[in-house]
């Protein structure tokens, strides 16, 4: 028959000594002198040199106690809360002092993420009923207990691990160890930072893996131009086949490496795709990464007639008209001469001023009305007179322009020889004022043009909220 020893005797049957803080209320000593007897412990009237000191924490007197009788000396003196009985009790068996070491708490401090007043105070009492101090501050405890459910902890374990004996425990960890009855801390595990493993080789790139890979870019972005061979998605979709079983060869790398083998070779690649380009000869508008392929094309830009300057447009007149000088037009008569017609370029019809009266003089047959001339003031003569058309134009040079041109889009021009799809997004980033490289750049990324536009139009929609905010 198996006899059970009472909590509070050691191997030998001998009763654990205590002694209890005098200063604590009358009612509570005679309750833990009840239950110390009760559980075959002994209370003694002095300090024992084995045994345990019933304090109540945060006091003058537990201070002095324990300046007065704590010693490494005595590693068999404890200091614990008077409740300490108590909690035993509850256990149904001694609790074991395993937060000492060398005689002295091991110094702890419960972390602000562990926000509950109640969890609080439990793990605090539990660990003073173990022989720890919890009351330390973090840069003098030895032990931080947090909240490992807080992104807190994580910062406090990166903080904290390059520093020789100190450590980051989870709040569960106490009530582990009091289990186990041992002081165990949580071992650290390095993690791999990435690479290869020693002895592991590495996957190498056959000619067949480059192949194929050509193949796929030649089917999806036949055309260098067009722009999105390094962007992510046209190797994330990549592997994403890799449940086709024709695709079966995609698992021998990563996306990230399929685009690096690319990215490393575009030269060499790219003369691989063309080839593949040129005897597939994909069909205009076919399926591909961004939903057609963008083919090779002229870069065919519609004429534009060149406009001139008001005083060159003057001067490139069929008649040119020299006026008076230093603005004496009365005294000094006006010469008409033809300027031949000058298709493009400045011109290069040099004016000559006659200075004597006798070169002034007109041959004859030369008065007639086709060379006839503006003295003075006098109204020029009918050759010299615009046409109104070209008078209104001329004052409001703006009216040339079209205002249902289709090459415009709120005020800016776009190049008709610019491919359909540079175009759009040009469209996109006019219509909601974003720069066409900020557009592009999404673009490549996502390879969707209505994605792309709903993208920056939900953009501007959230920019607009804020600013009416």
């Amino acid at each position: 028959m198996h006899i059970v020893m009472p909590i509070f005797q050691d191997a030998n049957g001998l009763a654990i000594k205590f002694f209890i803080q005098k200063d604590i209320a009358q009612e509570i000593q005679a309750e833990l002198c009840e239950v110390v007897a009760s559980l075959g412990g002994r209370v003694e009237a002095k300090v024992p040199r084995q045994g345990y000191v019933l304090v109540q924490p945060g006091t003058a007197e537990e201070e002095r106690l324990r300046l007065c009788w704590m010693a490494q000396d005595r590693p068999q003196r404890h200091f614990v809360p008077y409740t300490y009985v108590e909690a035993c009790k509850i256990a149904g068996m001694q609790l074991k002092q395993i937060f000492v070491e060398n005689g002295l708490p091991v110094k702890m401090h419960i972390h602000p993420s562990i926000a509950n007043i109640n969890a609080r105070t439990t793990l605090s009492q539990r660990i003073m009923h173990s022989g720890g101090d919890p009351t330390s501050s973090p840069q003098s405890a030895k032990i931080i207990l947090a909240d490992p459910n807080t992104e807190v902890f994580q910062h406090l374990v990166k903080t904290y691990q390059g520093i020789p004996d100190k450590h980051v425990e989870s709040y569960l960890w106490v009530k582990k160890c009091v289990e186990k009855g041992s002081l165990v801390y949580t071992p650290l595990i390095y993690k791999n930072p990435g690479g290869r493993r020693p002895g592991e080789e590495r996957t190498p790139f056959t000619e067949d893996d480059e192949q194929r890979l050509c193949e796929w870019i030649a089917a999806k972005i036949p055309y260098k131009q067009t722009g999105g061979r390094t962007g992510n998605r046209l190797y994330q979709q990549l592997c994403e086949m890799i449940a086709d079983p024709e695709y079966a060869w995609v698992s021998r790398h990563t996306w990230q490496s399929w685009r690096e083998r690319y990215k490393k070779n575009a030269v060499r690649l790219d003369t691989m795709i063309a080839q593949i380009v040129d005897q597939k000869k994909p069909v205009p508008g076919e399926q591909g990464q961004y939903g057609y392929v963008r083919q090779d094309e002229e870069n065919n830009k519609r004429p534009r007639k060149k406009r001139t300057k008001p005083a060159e447009q003057n001067l490139h007149k069929q008649e040119m008209i020299i006026g008076g000088i230093n603005g004496n037009g009365a005294e000094v008569p006006v010469i008409v001469f033809n300027a031949s017609p000058v298709e493009s370029g400045p011109s290069t019809s040099r004016v000559f001023v006659r200075n004597s009266p006798a070169e002034e003089e007109l041959e004859d047959g030369e008065d007639s009305e086709e060379w006839a001339v503006r003295i003075g003031n006098e109204p020029p003569p009918k050759w010299g007179k615009r046409p109104a058309s070209e008078e209104s134009e001329a004052r409001n040079p703006r009216k040339r322009m079209k205002s249902d041109d289709s090459d415009s889009i709120q005020g800016t021009l776009l190049d008709p020889g610019v491919h359909l799809i540079d175009r759009t997004l040009q469209e996109i980033a006019t219509q909601y004022r974003f720069t066409l490289e900020e557009v592009k750049e999404f673009y490549d990324q996502c390879g969707e043009m209505e994605r792309t536009k709903n993208r920056f139009q939900k953009m501007r929609q959230i920019l607009s909220s804020i600013g009416e905010s």
